[in-house]
Formats: structure tokens, sequence, C-alpha cells
């Protein structure tokens, strides 16, 4: 028998080997280090793929990530690496974030059982890797597409936005369906995903490099599992009819020890009257108090073999003390030939003998036991010396192809139910959106750098942050059900056309409108107010989708969610933002952040009547940049005639003065900054650079290395030659901060001094944008009075609130559509090429503002520039010397006049001088300081009145 053994044994393992004859070089003597190290790499894969499958688990959006910037501790399983881990996988890659756990596992399999993966053939290798590459978008855009052609199945909760396919599937699902529509028709989208699938599972089994018949073994594995609760629960409620009727004390106790037994050892509860073909018996099971009578021939056999030869002493409780090794296909039905399921041979081996003990016969396979595997394909199981030692617990049993033993408490927890069965990795994660209460811990900062030349940034979390589940869109339903209605509404307006798409944002849904040849866009246009009131809803704005035969239907969504500016500033792309000032403006209709760069634009033009969410609009923009810049990269300017709008940040480091908000300063500031534009651009012209970038670079090298620039300056003329006479003088090379000039409401400045704040404004939109200064303009009053053409023409990108009459959207926009939008923050953002884009603003309470501008205050203190609000030299010096010398007869004349009138009136304002006078608002506030002195009227009361103290209609 030993003889006939060896003899076989070169065909056994050549049958079992994976490889094929001229592809690979069979191996059946590898070395015992090369080995070890195989069975190193595979419980390292194995390890890999549970510590993902873990991070994945125990997954929260909460946690700190690359996508959310929170101080609490993670409470990942992993910590902070399986925070961002999970996070990038499920932001990236969704459901298919499972692939790579499978991949990793199925490699390891392969190494433990000592299967090559064509290591061997680095081409091949190459080639796995790349199916591996590939098959991850592949699954991910599947995911993505069941929510795109299946719109009826029900909205899932899924923690992240980007959906059940991740961002890369999303983008990848859109684009595909979208080409297979337009190449093939309404069923393009289907036959894409169809390919999607197959290319899917081809990727899949070159990556991972299963065989067949492991495959197969996957399969029926998962086939048994998915059939487990309902044959757990058909089995239960069998077994508890048959020992009802007899009760506790008149039952067989032939059927209750049948019952029990099979409750522990699980046998009861697994097995059905149509037994499995691939079912594994679970034979030499014991109790504690002897051994079962239900053991087979071939245990009685094993037990006189082990006798016989000396290696065990096999009684009733104890089925081998010393089994060492089970050679192939020794498990692969089973605990093996041990209960006569199948098996080629079980050898037992002593630890104290340095031979090994004879091995039992091969028994010929039942086919109706064969296991998972297959008599060819039995993998290599090698069981420790002490798994089978010792006493086996009571119903304990092995496993079918594991090897390894598995208590009776095990099933008798399954079959009695005491401890509930944890949820799987979909039920977490579908429920891994709600955040998980953490302590409270130190603020993360936001921005790209938390310290800035010891300047620290605001903290997000000053602001409020978003819910977990914000998104409350219309369900699928809803949205085929609107669809419908509106492309009967169309119709009985004689609008003949379908509905090709659908988009749902945060605040209004996108419907596309494919209409029928010959029906004008300014007719489907037109029939926006009658479209409203058809669908009942406050108002609905049509307009044309550039670039494509479709028309877009904005119809409001019945619950409107908050955009929040926590929300915004914790996006990936706001943190990875490259421009030089950007500014979060919102999401628009998709849901998506929208981010803009101030610099790019390079004013910015802001409209909205009240209450349209025009001033908390412009306090977002404001965070944005107290978010991101220090005080010596970004200075402002905050002029605000209303008083009431800026003031609240009055005192704030970033200041170049306080807030301004009397007319006759703010033009002395506008006019300071034009000053400043023309200095700094006289000295980039002395470096030689193009703009304010390359000016603090260049300032910067020549700081470091030590570098003095020298102008020349033409100081007069040689009396004797007259050439002209020059000096050196060297160049301060300050960094230049950004300035940014923030006017709260135009409409108050032009009515005041329209000329000198139109000048001022048209000469700093022609030219600052290269110095470094930027102007964000803002006004309730869009009339062409206020924005003139010179502003129209330098502000090429505008934001318009919601307006009074399309008039107004006309002038802010050029088209019409403004008067449409919903208020509070709702807004059309029109970019320097006439695009057009819905945005919706984020919501800034005013205790936000109040603790950011706190937390800012307490760094330090502002530094102002005294001559941001001086007047002008050349101007103060010709006004003082009209005033004292009287030389100046048209200067005597004026004042003479204002004199007149105000004493033959009774009057005395500014203004009203200025208007009698024809003059500015400059001159005749110089008039009445001067009839103030002179005591011609009374100094201003409480409330800005002045007393005529002269003249016959004087004041007592």
């Amino acid at each position: 028998m030993r003889d006939g053994y060896r003899s076989e044994e070169p065909a056994q393992l050549a049958r079992t080997s994976p490889t094929k004859p001229g592809l690979y070089p069979v191996q059946p003597h590898k070395g015992a280090l090369r080995l070890r190290l195989e069975e190193g790499l595979g419980l390292v894969l194995c390890g890999l793929a549970c510590a993902l499958l873990a991070a994945l688990v125990t997954y929260n959006p909460a946690d700190p990530s690359f996508n959310t910037a929170t101080g609490q501790p993670p409470t990942n399983l992993l910590g902070t690496a399986g925070a961002l881990a999970a996070d990038s996988l499920l932001q990236g890659l969704g459901l298919g974030a499972v692939i790579p756990i499978f991949l990793l596992a199925a490699w390891g399999w392969r190494f433990l059982s000592h299967r090559v993966l064509g290591l061997e053939s680095w081409p091949l290798l190459a080639l796995r890797l790349g199916a591996i590459v590939c098959l991850l978008p592949v699954c991910s855009a599947l995911f993505s597409a069941i929510r795109l052609l299946f719109t009826a199945l029900p909205a899932v909760g899924w923690p992240t936005q980007a959906g059940i396919g991740g961002g890369v599937g999303k983008s990848i699902a859109q684009a595909s369906i979208a080409a297979g529509m337009a190449a093939i028709g309404p069923a393009g989208g289907m036959v894409i995903w169809l390919l999607g699938a197959l290319l899917a599972v081809m990727l899949a089994a070159l990556g991972t490099g299963l065989r067949r018949q492991e495959w197969s073994a996957l399969g029926r594995a998962f086939m048994l599992v998915a059939g487990l609760p309902l044959r757990l629960a058909r089995r239960f409620v069998r077994s508890y009819a048959n020992t009802r009727p007899h009760g506790e004390e008149g039952a067989p106790v032939g059927a209750q020890n049948a019952f029990y037994d099979g409750t522990l050892a699980g046998s009861a509860l697994f097995d059905d009257e149509d037994e499995d073909p691939y079912a594994t018996p679970y034979a030499g099971q014991h109790r504690a108090g002897g051994a079962r009578e239900t053991a087979g021939p071939a245990a009685a056999n094993a037990t006189a073999a082990l006798a016989g030869q000396g290696a065990a002493q096999a009684t009733g409780q104890t089925m081998g003390q010393n089994i060492g090794q089970i050679r192939p296909g020794a498990l692969a039905g089973g605990v093996g030939g041990i209960g006569g399921a199948t098996g080629t041979a079980l050898v037992l081996h002593n630890p104290d003998s340095p031979t090994a003990g004879p091995a039992l016969p091969a028994m010929q396979p039942d086919p109706a036991r064969i296991g998972p595997y297959g008599d060819d394909a039995a993998p290599a199981a090698r069981l420790p010396e002490n798994t089978l030692r010792g006493t086996t617990p009571a119903g304990g049993a092995l496993g079918p192809s594991t090897g390894q033993p598995v208590s009776g408490g095990a099933f008798a927890a399954a079959a009695g139910g005491e401890k509930p069965a944890k949820p799987g990795l979909l039920g977490r994660l579908f429920s891994a959106g709600a955040p998980q209460p953490a302590p409270a811990a130190a603020p993360a900062r936001g921005g790209p750098q938390a310290h800035k030349a010891g300047w620290e940034l605001p903290p997000i979390t000053l602001l409020k942050p978003a819910p977990a589940h914000s998104r409350l869109g219309p369900s699928p339903e809803a949205l085929n059900a609107t669809a419908r209605l509106l492309e009967q509404v169309l119709a009985d307006y004689g609008v003949q056309g379908r509905i090709v798409g659908m988009s749902a944002g945060p605040v209004v849904t996108l419907y596309e409108l494919e209409p029928a040849p010959g029906i004008r866009s300014a007719r489907i246009i037109g029939l926006a107010d009658d479209v409203a009131r058809s669908l009942s809803v406050l108002s609905v704005r049509i307009a044309t989708v550039p670039g494509r035969n479709v028309m877009g239907i904005e119809v409001p969504n019945q619950t409107r969610e908050t955009v929040y500016l926590s929300e915004l500033l914790g996006e990936a792309a706001w943190r990875e933002d490259p421009g030089q000032l950007p500014l979060a403006l919102g999401k628009d209709i998709a849901g998506e952040a929208i981010f803009s760069d101030l610099a790019r634009m390079p004013h910015l033009l802001v409209a909205g009547t009240t209450g349209s969410g025009k001033s908390v609009g412009v306090n977002a923009m404001i965070l944005s940049l107290l978010y991101r810049f220090s005080p010596d990269e970004c200075r402002l300017i905050m002029i605000d005639p209303k008083v009431l709008e800026l003031s609240i940040y009055d005192g704030i480091p970033h200041l170049l003065t306080p807030v301004v908000t009397e007319p006759p300063k703010a033009v002395n500031a506008l006019k300071w900054v034009v000053r400043e534009m023309d200095r700094r651009y006289r000295t980039m012209a002395h470096l030689q650079v193009r703009n304010i970038a390359g000016y603090n670079a260049r300032a910067a090298e020549a700081r470091a290395d030590g570098e003095v620039v020298v102008r020349r300056v033409q100081t007069g003329f040689d009396p004797e030659t007259g050439n002209p006479v020059f000096e050196e003088q060297s160049v301060t090379l300050d960094p230049m901060p950004y300035i940014v000039v923030i006017i709260d409401e135009m409409a108050d400045l032009m009515m005041t001094a329209g000329k000198e704040i139109d000048a001022c404004v048209q000469r700093l939109a022609q030219k600052a944008r290269a110095a470094g200064i930027h102007v964000i303009m803002a006004t309730q009053r869009p009339s062409v009075d206020v924005i003139t053409g010179t502003i129209k023409a330098n502000f090429p990108t505008r934001i318009s609130f919601q307006v009074i009459s399309k008039f107004d959207s006309r002038t802010i926009l050029g088209e019409q559509g403004a008067e449409q939008l919903l208020g509070q923050g709702d807004m059309l953002f029109m970019q320097g090429g006439g695009r057009i884009t819905r945005v919706h603003g984020p919501f800034v309470a005013d205790n936000e503002v109040e603790q950011v501008v706190g937390f800012l205050k307490e760094q330090g203190e502002p530094i102002y520039d005294d001559d941001v609000l001086a007047e002008p030299a050349e101007e103060a010096a010709s006004g003082s010397g009209g005033r004292n010398s009287g030389n100046d007869s048209a200067e005597a004349d004026m004042y003479s006049e204002a004199v007149a009138i105000v004493t033959q009136e009774g009057k005395a304002s500014t203004s009203f001088i200025q208007r009698h006078l024809s003059i500015g608002y400059n001159r005749a506030a110089k008039l009445i300081e001067q009839m103030e002195k002179e005591g011609v009227i009374s100094r201003a009361d409480h409330v800005g009145r002045r007393k005529v103290l002269v003249g016959p209609n004087r004041e007592d």
C-alpha cells in the first residue's frame, strides 16, 4: 500500500497543479523558504483586505478626511488612516470600494494555497495589474448607472454626495449612457450597461487569477448563503411543529435527542429534505458524555488503523491526538476520509517519531458529496498539530473546506437567535451617514495652511455645520410626474416637445425640454409666468441651454435646502483651489459647489432688491477672503453708506481704514486707491514685472539675496550746461498685499458724488487688475443712472439676485430672468464670457460673522493708513487758499451767493447748496464749513439740521 501510494503521488501532484503544460513550468519541489514567503505574503494580503473592510464598515462621514475638516478624533476603527482611506474610496468609487477587498483576498488565497499568479511571467503580471486598474472604474460606473437607468428604484441613503458609484463612476456612467443613447436610442443606456457588466466579469477573471472551479465554488457559496435564512426559518418551524404536540413530558426521548443534538451541532437547521449535493457531512461529531453512536464505519476503520500502528490511542472520546497533515484531496468533502466522505489519503504524523505513520487507504469519492473544489482542485490544506487534539467539544465539527474547528456554540447561537447577527458591509455603509458623537477637540483650521507668518486663520468650526443629510430633493417618481405634467402644460399652450433630461438641485430642478421643430425659443420663454401658474409654483425660469438643442426649465422644489458656508469651505475643491482670490459663491442647480477667482474676474458687480440675499452673499464673499488670507496678504477697504451692513467688520486687522460711512470720505478713499494703483505701477515698471504676483516673487528674491534696487530720478538741470541732473534713489521692496474695495451701496454714492465716483471706479476697473486691486460693488437699485455704461463695460463679471422687473434684469445681465428668482440667496452668475449660471448662495447668520470677527480681533489691532481718508494735498491747498486769502474772486462770489441763498431761504445743508449752485459735493461741503466758522449757520444737531443765524429768516 505504501509503495502503491508513492507511485501515484506524482500523478496526484500533476493533477492538482494550477499550471498548464507549456505555459508555466511545473514546480512540485518548491523550496521551504519560498513556501514560507508565499504564505507570509498571502497573510499580509488577507490582513490588508480585512483592514480595508474594517475601515469601510466603520466609515463615518464626520471623521476627518480630505473632504471634511474637523477637530474631532476619528471614530473609524483604523483611526485617521482608515478614515482617509475609506472616505477616498467611497468618494471616488462608491460601492466599488469593496472590489479592492475582494481582489486582495483572492490574491492572498492564491499565495496561501501556493498557486502562482503569473509571477514567473512579467507580461502576464502586468496584464493582471492593468485589468485591476480598469476593473475599479468599470464597477463603479455600473453601480452609478443603476440610478440613472432605473429611476423608479427607491432612493438610497448613501453616506457620500457622489452617490453609490462615487465621483469616478458617476462621470463615466453619465458620459457612457449619453453616448449610448445618442448612438442607439433610448435602449442604448441598457446596452452600454450590459456590455460594461460583461467587461467587468472578464476583467475580474483576469485580475483575480482564480480558476473556473474556484469561481464555481464562490457562486455556490453565495447561493448557499443567500438561501440560508429561508432554510433556517423553514427547518425551525418544521422542528418546532414536530415537537410541540408531544409536550415536554410526552415527547419521545429519541426525538428530543435528535432535535437538541441537531440544534447544537447545526445539522437540524442546516439540512433540508432536498439534500444539497455540495453539502458537507459533519462526521465524527462528539458529545461531552461520550462517543456518538452515529459515527460511520469509516471512522471505526480509522480508529482501528490508528490503534494498530501505535500512532495514537483512538477511543470514543478522541479522534486521534497527533494528526499532522492532510494531503491534497483529504478535505475535499469536509472532514476528509475520517467521516467517509471523500479523500485520497490521511497521513498521521507523530511529532516524537522521525518517520511518518502509514497512510490510510484511499477511498472512492462519492459524487453526491464531492466538495466545492472537486477532486482535482482540492487545496493542500494544512492543519496545526493541536487542531484535533484532545476531546472534541460538544457539537464540534470541522468546517467543510477550511479545516478549522467550528464550535457548537456558534451553531447554537445561530439557531436560537440569542446573539443578533451584525449587519453586513452594505447595511453598515447605508447607515453610516449619521455622524457618531465624538468628544470635543481642538478645532481644525480652514484653508490650505493653518498659519501664515504667525497669523492663525479662523477655524471652520466657527460657522454653523451643515446637517449630515441635507439633501431633501424630490423623488424619482415626483420628477417623472412633474415632467409629464410640464409636457401637458406646454402642449396646452401650443408648444410641442418632450422632456429629455432632469437634474434635481438643492433649490430648483432643471428639466430639459426638446421642442418640436419650428418652435421659437422666445415663444417658450414668454410662457414662464403661465407655466408657473399651471404648476402652482412661485416662479419658473426658462432659458436656452448653450450648445444644445434643448430649453432649460427651472422649477422650484417643494422643500428648499439650505446651503451652508461651512459646507463649501469644507469641500476639497476649495482647499485645492489654486486661485489668487477665491470666493465661495454657493451651489449650482445640480448641487455642485461653485467657486470663482476674484483676480480673474477682475471686478464684480452685484445687484439685488431688498430681501434677495445680496448682503448675505457679500458677507459670504468677505468671509471667503478672511478664511484664506492673512492681513499681510490681503487688505480690505469697506465703503458702507447705509452704515449698518458692513459696520460689523470694523476693527478687524485686514482693514486699511475704518469702515467708511460718509460719502465725502468714500470719495477720498477711492482717490487714494487710484493713487496707490499708479504708485504700484511705477514700482513694478522699475522692476520690469507685469503684475503683482511677479512683483512679489521678484521682491522676495531680491530680499533673500540682499539685492538693492535703485532708480534714476531727474532732480533738475545744470545751470551751466543745461543738461538734466539725475540722482539714484533706492526702491523699497516691501511685499504688496492684494487690496479689495467693497462698496455695499453704489446708488447712495452716485446720488451725492456721481461724477467723482464714476471717474474713480472707471479708472480702477480699467487698470487696477495687474496692480492687485479689485472692486466688489453692490447696489439694490440696478438702474441706468447707477450702473452706467462705463461701469458695465468694465465689470464683465456680474451677479444678479432677485430684482423687481425684467428691465432691471436686462440692466445688470443684458437679459431677463433675474426677476423670476426665488430670493434668499438665489442668484444668476454671469462670467466674463457672457455665460450665465444659476447659483444658490450660502446662508451666513449674523452670529457666525460675529464669531469670525471676534476671532480675528483677538489676534491684533488693525494698522490704519491715515492717507486713505485724507483729502488730496492739492485739493486741500486750493480749498484753504480760497477760503483764507479771499484773492480768488470766483470763490468769493460763490461764497457770497451761497450766503445769500441760505439767508433768503432759511435752510442750510450741503445738498441744498449743491442743488442751487450746481456744484459738487466737496465744494458745497466746504462752503457750509466756511459759513459755520463765520457764524452764518450753527453746528449740525443730532439729526443733521442747521439753524440760520443771520438774515430775516433766521431761526431764534
